[in-house]
């Protein structure tokens, strides 16, 4: 009898709820691999914070396809982000083995390790934060949009849902709020400076950078010279 009811109780509450949480998972990236992403939890969640503060809810977020964004800005955010982009499903051991290594040595500034993949992932289906739930959440849909996405279409999605600045999201509105610009016009500079921003976007400015960021300015314009051009047929 009991053996009974903790097989029902499993099938139930967890074996059941799991299942249909993968199929809801898949069901969405499968349809984000088509559809243009209308907003994100992020956006809703710093909508939130402008209300609860008192202030108009800004958000500026025009989706453009990738033929209409800068090559200039593919690479920059390539060599700024995720230079293996191309090559890893979904994530960088190497850079994630060097991220421990610097947080066991208690380095004041420590090296990412998302990817361009991982961060996609993130900005589309989840919410910020570092706790382990949504940490195994994120890898996840990692593996889901590696498997049914092409690399361009990750590039495409990240490039048009990442966070640019205060209610600024996607290349298109961080063009046209900083440089008065649409994004296919983005010079390699213009592209460096927003590339810069992106760990931390509501603390940097990319037409007033500070000693630092334009330190990171001039190394992600060296990256993009060592580089060369993003090559779209290597993306799938």
């Amino acid at each position: 009898m009991r053996t009974r009811r903790r097989s029902t109780f499993f099938y139930r509450f967890i074996f059941k709820p799991l299942l249909w949480f993968i199929a809801a998972s898949c069901m969405g990236v499968l349809l984000f691999r088509w559809l243009p992403v209308p907003f994100t939890p992020l956006m809703l969640i710093r909508a939130g914070q402008q209300v609860s503060k008192g202030n108009t809810v800004r958000m500026e977020h025009k989706w453009v396809p990738i033929e209409k964004i800068s090559t200039n800005l593919q690479l920059a955010v390539v060599c700024s982000e995720d230079q293996k982009f191309s090559s890893h499903f979904g994530f960088d051991f190497d850079a994630i083995k060097q991220a421990v290594a610097d947080s066991n040595q208690k380095k004041k500034r420590l090296r990412g390790a998302s990817t361009i993949s991982q961060q996609t992932a993130k900005n589309v289906f989840l919410w910020p934060g570092r706790n382990w739930i949504r940490k195994g959440l994120e890898s996840w849909f990692t593996v889901l949009i590696e498997l049914f996405w092409s690399k361009e279409r990750i590039l495409e999605v990240y490039l048009n849902s990442i966070e640019m600045g205060d209610g600024i999201y996607g290349a298109e509105a961080a063009s046209r709020h900083w440089f008065h610009t649409g994004a296919n016009n983005l010079s390699r500079s213009q592209s460096a400076a927003l590339a810069a921003i992106l760990p931390s976007p509501l603390n940097y400015n990319p037409i007033k950078p500070s000693s630092y960021l334009q330190s990171r300015i001039s190394w992600i314009r060296m990256q993009m010279q060592q580089l060369g051009r993003w090559n779209r047929k290597s993306r799938g």
